[in-house]
């Protein structure tokens, strides 16, 4: 007798969500990826696709000048306004678009933390502290894309930020689009696919990250 093993459909995971299509978006799924539905994924921005505009306050009492460098931005940029405040006549301290702090950049050198990468260039009036720059970025939901998450990245794809419907596999050089979930909605645990080895409170961890985006993992 031949033996079977069914695999999981599509959404098996779901156990409620939100009116419409509410709690579902289209997600772009990057190369090399092999996903099943119920997949934890990551979210990564492709810098090439984002856009970044630095800018320094009106009011400032100092005149430096900031810049965006060639590659403006990395894989873990965050969409909305960066805000960097003089702390010295030299030294800017920033935060992300979520009120966290990144760093703090000198005058004259290179920053590059929290997914912007920018140089403020000393003028003939010194700044004071105070003074205000700012980084705008504008990442629309298609310049991300999902790969299975990787507790171990450094580039955004160790954030908790979607659920895979669908079974997805891509090559080098292939996107493929699926629907995922990304808000709003309840999903039954037993039916998610962690990264692999992940520990209990890694898990733990993960679950309570997909909380903050509405997820509730039963």
């Amino acid at each position: 007798m031949v033996t079977k093993t069914e695999t999981i459909h599509a959404g098996a995971y779901i156990v409620s969500e939100a009116n419409g299509f509410r709690s579902r978006g289209a997600i772009k799924i990057p190369e090399n990826q092999s996903l099943v539905p119920g997949q934890i994924l990551g979210k990564v921005a492709v810098p090439a696709d984002v856009v970044a505009t630095a800018s320094a306050a009106g009011g400032n009492t100092g005149d430096a000048t900031i810049a965006m460098d060639v590659t403006p931005v990395t894989a873990k940029v965050k969409n909305g306004r960066y805000k960097g405040i003089a702390v010295t006549a030299t030294t800017v301290r920033w935060e992300d678009p979520d009120g966290n702090e990144i760093g703090t950049s000198t005058h004259g050198t290179l920053f590059n933390k929290g997914g912007v990468r920018l140089t403020i260039t000393a003028g003939g009036v010194a700044n004071v502290a105070g003074d205000e720059f700012f980084v705008d970025v504008t990442a629309e939901h298609g310049d991300y894309v999902y790969p299975t998450l990787n507790l171990a990245g450094t580039d955004g794809s160790e954030v908790p930020s979607a659920i895979a419907m669908y079974p997805a596999t891509t090559g080098a050089g292939e996107t493929e689009l699926i629907t995922g979930h990304l808000r709003d909605c309840e999903v039954r645990l037993s039916d998610l696919t962690f990264p692999a080895g992940a520990t209990a409170d890694q898990q733990a961890a993960v679950v309570a990250a997909l909380a903050d985006l509405g997820i509730i993992a039963r």
